[in-house]
Order: structure tokens, then sequence, then C-alpha cells
């Protein structure tokens, strides 16, 4: 009884401070803006530059008594190749500034950041300018290499499962029952082979899949719980994660394909032949597009959705802070996000879940066995 109280209040204390924290990220201002979050566009500003990937860490903003604007985070490494070569430094240089008007110089290259993304001045420029629809027309992007909070974020999600796993291999490889870590993961584990691998693949191939159904199945179960953090993470809600994502279960499932699998595939028997390249073209498609485009967008969609509705129920503190007072607002949002963030550990477990079941469905469609009992009759 002891430990089952135990997980749940640690999930408990988890939500707490989940929610508190993203109720604090809105109680400040906007980065973006300089001002205070009081309006309805200022907090889509803000959710939107929460769920955007970044070059540093930016907790919250204020202004201090002084008028000066104060962040507090913490910067990562800006790795770019410009026209004149390889150049490093940290993401502070920029001061947070992330509309052109901050240059960093490197002497025989000036850089800036526009909308996240860095920019080298041309020859001779001192500032940058703008057209009508605010694109640089004196910069040009570089090549960008830098250790942004995505790639962080899948970094310290790699770190987690090696030295989670590695704890789980000790104890088997001990032949005793897995402690600390191991422990938690071990159940996690069956619970993959035996309700995801066994029934979709088969008895005979499943074994083969297992290191790759683990891992995506604990690195987006983990990213997505990052992402509940106050650190601001959203991995699994960049679009191009999601893409690589489903490209290496597109990549498993085409390279194990069987001999029957393309057969049925590219001509598939038992049909009229004029029929079988209309459906060997439906058929690819499926496989080769449909597929892992669900996979990708499914992902993606539900949660930066989740984190979207996160942020703009916390948000609520400050709108209703004039009709019910700052105690009063903060409460109601507090409450709102609460239930909400609950919500969001769940789903965080479902995600991961929902694409580790449809990539070993996927693998299981492509090395299965068809039976060819009955001759072609046409």
């Amino acid at each position: 009884m002891m430990i089952a109280k135990k997980p749940i209040c640690f999930l408990t204390i988890l939500v707490l401070v989940f929610s508190s924290f993203s109720v604090q990220a809105l109680g400040g201002e906007t980065p973006s803006k300089g001002g205070q979050v009081n309006t309805p566009e200022a907090i889509q500003d803000y959710i939107k530059h929460h769920l955007a990937d970044s070059h540093d860490f930016s907790l919250y903003s204020y202004t201090n008594d002084a008028g000066e604007r104060k962040h507090v985070g913490f910067p990562l490494p800006v790795i770019v190749w410009t026209s004149k070569g390889l150049k490093t430094f940290m993401s502070s240089a920029f001061h947070h500034n992330d509309d052109g008007t901050v240059i960093v110089d490197k002497g025989d290259v000036q850089l800036v950041k526009i909308h996240s993304k860095i920019y080298e001045l041309n020859g001779g420029a001192s500032a940058v300018t703008f057209d009508d629809a605010h694109h640089a027309t004196n910069a040009g992007k570089v090549l960008d290499f830098s250790i942004t909070k995505s790639v962080f974020g899948m970094l310290l999600a790699g770190g987690l499962l090696f030295f989670g796993f590695r704890s789980l291999a000790k104890g088997y490889k001990k032949g005793a029952i897995p402690t600390g870590v191991g422990r938690v993961l071990e159940p996690l584990v069956l619970y993959v082979r035996d309700e995801i691998a066994r029934p979709n693949i088969g008895e005979k191939k499943y074994k083969k899949f297992m290191p790759y159904l683990l891992t995506v199945f604990f690195f987006i179960w983990i990213l997505n719980l990052l992402g509940l953090t106050p650190l601001g993470f959203n991995v699994t809600g960049q679009i191009a994660v999601t893409v690589c994502l489903a490209l290496c279960t597109l990549i498993v499932y085409i390279t194990n394909g069987s001999k029957d699998f393309w057969m049925h595939t590219l001509w598939m028997p038992g049909v009229p032949k004029i029929l079988r390249p209309v459906l060997a073209v439906l058929e690819l498609a499926g496989f080769l597009l449909i597929k892992p485009f669900s996979l990708l967008v499914r992902l993606f969609a539900n949660i930066t959705a989740g984190h979207s509705v996160v942020m703009g129920i916390a948000a609520l503190m400050i709108l209703l802070k004039a009709k019910f007072g700052t105690v009063g607002a903060t409460g109601i949002s507090f409450a709102l996000t609460l239930f909400l963030t609950i919500i969001e550990v769940l789903v965080a477990f479902l995600q991961a879940f929902i694409f580790t079941m449809l990539s070993a469905l996927f693998i299981g469609m492509a090395v299965e066995e068809h039976d060819h009992e009955h001759a072609d009759a046409h």
C-alpha cells in the first residue's frame, strides 16, 4: 500500500509545481513587447513565444523600478556557419533581442537575430533594413547548428534514457530484481512488449523491433513530460521533430517489409489485373505518405494544443485580475491550470502510447506473411 502511495504523492507534487510555475510564468510580462500581458493579443504573443523553439531559456521577464528590462533564464551555445566560416558564442550576446536591433560583431561578420532566426548582415551594413512585410533586405540566413531549447531537451531525454536503462540492465545482468529507476521502468517495458509489440507484430518477430519501440515510447513520453516543466520545452510540439520521428518509423517498416508485403502492395493478388496498378498507387501512397503523415500530425497537434490551452487558462489570471482581484484571479487560474496540467500528464503518456502503437501496427503489417492457399483465379 505504501508503494502505491509514493508515486501518487510524487505525481501530485509534480503537478502542483508544474501548474504553479505556469501561472507564475504568465504573471510577468511578455518578453517580446516589453509591456504587461494584459490584453488577449499580448497573451497570444506570449503563448506563441512559449511554444516556439529558441536559442535560450527565458523563464519570465519583468521591468524593475528603474525601468530596465530584466530576464530570468540562461543562455545556450550558438553555433552557426557563416560566409566567413564557423562562429560560436553564447546566446546572451543578443541580450534577448529578437528584432534585429542588437548586432553581434564577430570581427569579420555581423550577426543579428530576427524572429528566432539568426542572420548575417551583408558587407558594409551597420543595421538591418526591412521591407513592408518586415523581411530583412540586407541580411541572409546562416546555417544554424545551435543547441536550441529543443536540441537541449532531446539531449536531456537521451541522457535520462541512457542512465535509466543502464540501471535496468545492471539489475537484469545480476539476475536480481531491478531497484531504483529500473524498478519504475520494468513495468513499462513489459507493457510495451506485451500490449504493443506482441499483439501487433507477432510472437515470431516482435523481439527484433523492441529496441526501436522502447526508444520511441520513452523518448516521446519523457519529452512530453519535460514540456510540462517551467523550462518551456515544447520538443514534440515542433513539426520538424515529429516529422523525423515519423520518418524513422517509415524507414523501419519499409526496410523490413517482407517479400509477401511488397507483392501484395505492388501487384495485389485476387483482384482483376487491370485494377492492380491503381491499387498499387493507393497502397504506396498509404504506406509512404498517409501513415507517416498521420503519425507526425497527431503528435504535433495534440501536444501543441495541450500546451496552448494550459498557458491560455493560466493567462486568465491577468484578464480576471480587474474583476476578481489578484487573489481571486490567481485562485481561479491556478485551479483551472492544475486540472488541465493533470490532464496533460495523462496526455503525455497517451500520445507516446499511440505513436508507439501505430508504429508497431505499421511494422506488423509490413512483416506479416499472407496466406496463399488459394491460387489467383485471375
